[in-house]
């Protein structure tokens, strides 16, 4: 197994899509206790988190020749563990009653997580949306909420008036806004699946 210890995560993934076992093993086994780590602190069991664990790479396996993985395994395999916790508090009757507030919370609220998992699927719906604004609506946005720049010194920058910034930096959250809450629906829809799976 040690042949595959030079091999990208993506690598290995497309081994795995060939039915090459031994590249799945080693994925499993640089992924497992990482993924038992963040199950076990959510669902404050061992049990619970072992089970989880093991869905997140039988449904990996299952799914090789489905999916094809559109960004960084390491991302794919988080936003899988998440899901399946989030299902699993929910069948435990932890989160029945969770809002799609409180899923948002739930998905992007551990920091600790991002040392390893670069960003989240939230992050990347997030960033997504930004560069779908129009231009301008785009640099101002970003001078603002990346830079912190006041809308006073954007307009100097840009030679603009003040009014017209804050006007692109309201389009621009009030789009956002919209496109994140899409995407939560979306990811709550995806939670109810998994729980009637």
């Amino acid at each position: 197994m040690s042949t595959y210890s030079n091999f990208s995560d993506n690598e290995l993934y497309a081994l795995m899509v060939q039915d090459n076992e031994e590249a799945f093993t080693f994925l499993y086994h640089r992924y497992w206790k990482r993924l038992l780590y963040k199950a076990a602190f959510k669902l404050q069991s061992d049990v619970d988190a072992e089970e989880v664990v093991q869905d997140v790479f039988v449904d990996l396996w299952k799914s090789r020749k489905r999916i094809e993985i559109q960004h960084s395994f390491h991302t794919y395999v988080a936003a899988i563990l998440r899901y399946k916790i989030m299902a699993k508090m929910a069948a435990n009757k932890k989160c029945l009653h969770k809002t799609v507030e409180d899923i948002y919370q739930l998905a992007v609220s551990d920091h600790s997580t991002e040392q390893w998992l670069a960003f989240s699927d939230l992050q990347e719906e997030i960033e997504a949306a930004v560069k779908a604004l129009p231009d301008k609506c785009q640099l101002i946005f970003r001078m603002s909420r990346e830079k912190g720049l006041s809308d006073k010194q954007i307009a100097q920058d840009l030679d603009l008036s003040p009014k017209t910034v804050e006007a692109h930096i309201t389009r621009a959250i009030k789009f956002l806004r919209i496109s994140i809450n899409q995407f939560l629906t979306l990811l709550s829809l995806v939670i109810a699946f998994l729980i009637l799976v």
